[in-house]
């Protein structure tokens, strides 16, 4: 079985030609003059670094002979990998075991064509291989093919799934959903909710009646929020998980397209300025393509840093 390295690295380099991923490699490949710095930082920027990321790059590979003695004698792609590395410290998150009285509940929430509700269903059957016991709940009953979508999912990948009729009450799927798990011993809840544009006031109130309707069996629930994001989107990505966050709270993220985009910079953004953890990554469309999120594979993917 490839390696998570591995995975990453050809996930990502999946992406366009013109994709920052090859790029970056190309001109890290080379003696950096001043052109080539010069086009590297253009790259870094196009990707969604954001200016405070890509000029500690740029200043670290300037200056690492004069300034950082443990980056001395590394090319430049070893000294971009290191610092990414420092930048996303703490960013890699793991979802931790279920409580043993109650079940875990994950609250997916993103904007439609982030990759939402193929995320929900990929990320139960990881679960599932892992020994969880998981109910999906369809709570994106706004959308008018998301029931079919999911169901379609979670019959290809025999997946318990509870769900409405379009235009059906979210909460009330969300509530349905707990107390089937509760009736079926499940440990964990995963709710694909509605995915209308973030800046919809309806929106941020139906998830905030959904978690009420939760709270109502547990306090605490759902005692996961994650915002999946669509890693080509760039800057839209950090303005979406702004106005998420402020409305709903967010815990987390889930980091889908990976490898076929030429912005994945963004979660390296949305960390920096909110500190929501990464949980997952897309890397392909099979099942199998949702990864942990780790840091060390993520930035040696993307500078062609080879793994030890």
């Amino acid at each position: 079985m490839a390696s998570l390295f591995e995975r990453f690295k050809s996930g990502l380099k999946k992406a366009a030609p013109a994709a920052f991923f090859g790029k970056i490699g190309g001109l890290f490949s080379k003696k950096l003059d001043a052109r080539s710095a010069d086009e590297l930082e253009e790259a870094l920027y196009g990707a969604d670094f954001g200016v405070q990321t890509t000029q500690e790059i740029m200043d670290s590979i300037s200056g690492a002979f004069r300034k950082e003695k443990e980056l001395r004698g590394q090319d430049a792609a070893h000294i971009g990998a290191a610092v990414l590395a420092r930048v996303l410290d703490g960013a890699a998150a793991t979802l931790p075991p279920p409580p043993p009285d109650k079940p875990q509940v994950i609250a997916l929430i993103g904007v439609n064509g982030s990759g939402k509700t193929t995320t929900a269903a990929k990320l139960a059957h990881r679960l599932g291989a892992e020994g969880r016991s998981v109910i999906l709940g369809a709570c994106d009953t706004f959308r008018a093919a998301a029931n079919e979508q999911i169901r379609a999912w979670a019959d290809r990948l025999n997946l318990d799934l509870v769900s409405s009729q379009s235009g059906a009450d979210a909460a009330a799927v969300a509530f349905d959903t707990y107390q089937a798990a509760l009736s079926r011993k499940r440990d964990t809840v995963i709710l694909d909710t509605a995915g209308r544009l973030h800046t919809k006031h309806n929106l941020m109130e139906e998830l905030k009646k959904i978690s009420r309707v939760l709270q109502k069996n547990d306090p605490e629930a759902p005692q996961h929020r994650w915002l999946v994001v669509d890693g080509s989107l760039g800057t839209n990505s950090l303005e979406q998980a702004r106005v998420f966050n402020e409305a709903f709270g967010l815990t987390g993220l889930v980091v889908t397209k990976l490898d076929g985009t030429s912005r994945g910079g963004a979660l390296v953004s949305i960390f920096r300025e909110l500190r929501l953890p990464v949980y997952y990554v897309g890397l392909g469309e099979q099942p199998d393509d949702l990864q942990p999120f780790m840091v060390e594979p993520y930035v040696n993917a993307i500078f062609g840093v080879e793994a030890p």
